[in-house]
């Protein structure tokens, strides 16, 4: 699914953002990238979305070389992405329902097959009673879940999850990596990049720790590891 090898990224004005990163996620796996402010994660989501290029090494995703792809095929691509931000970024004037059948209609997906879909995502994530609700008429929560099914409509392969409880509170982003949870059961690949030490903690899952550019951890949050976000 995610293939990092001998990853280095170093930007114009001489940021060096991420050095030497070589790591796999496999399919089926649920991830948690950690690590401090300013570490590296941004740069590590840019490169899995093909925003950005490594200035050295190879990244591979869902099976495209990210290094050779064409420009034209780069749609193509992230449509084998899910991807939930922190920001929510729903259309204000937009139904739910129709922020999620919009991640269809770009596509040409079928209107026949779109009112199929959209209710069953909705139901998957318990907004089925909110699809005619406007976002402004939504909690937090609740408008992360809209972004949660809007990522989760195409039925990608993979879900990239970049600091998706960053504005929400305690309990609700609890319930948001619960659903993340849920979603990876049905076979979802998920990576998930948070701050949220507290939120990792519940979850036993793997955990790849970045700092200063670097894997420094691989493995099952270590108890020291809070220390080490702190310091």
């Amino acid at each position: 699914m995610i293939e990092f090898t001998n990853v280095s990224k170093v930007y114009d004005n001489g940021t060096k953002a991420l050095n030497n990163v070589s790591l796999r996620v496999d399919k089926g796996e649920f991830v948690f990238v950690v690590g401090p402010s300013g570490a590296g994660k941004s740069t590590f989501i840019k490169l899995l979305l093909r925003e950005e290029t490594p200035t050295k090494g190879i990244v591979k995703v869902n099976g495209y070389n990210l290094n050779k792809i064409k420009k034209r095929q780069i749609p193509q691509f992230r449509r084998s992405l899910g991807v939930v931000f922190q920001d929510f970024r729903l259309i204000p004037q937009m139904t739910v329902y129709d922020n999620v059948a919009f991640a269809l209609r770009v596509t040409n997906v079928t209107n026949r097959s779109i009112r199929q879909r959209v209710p069953y995502v909705l139901g998957l994530v318990g907004l089925a009673a909110k699809a005619r609700n406007y976002p402004d008429q939504l909690s937090g929560g609740e408008q992360q879940r809209v972004a949660l099914a809007r990522a989760l409509v195409n039925n990608p392969p993979l879900l990239i999850a970049d600091e998706p409880t960053g504005n929400i509170d305690p309990e609700l982003s609890l319930e948001i990596v619960e659903l993340l949870n849920e979603i990876n059961k049905y076979g979802t690949t998920v990576v998930m990049v948070t701050h949220e030490h507290e939120l990792v903690s519940r979850f036993n899952r793997r955990v790849i720790t970045i700092d200063h550019g670097s894997v420094v951890g691989d493995g099952s949050l270590n108890d020291d590891w809070g220390d080490f976000y702190e310091g």
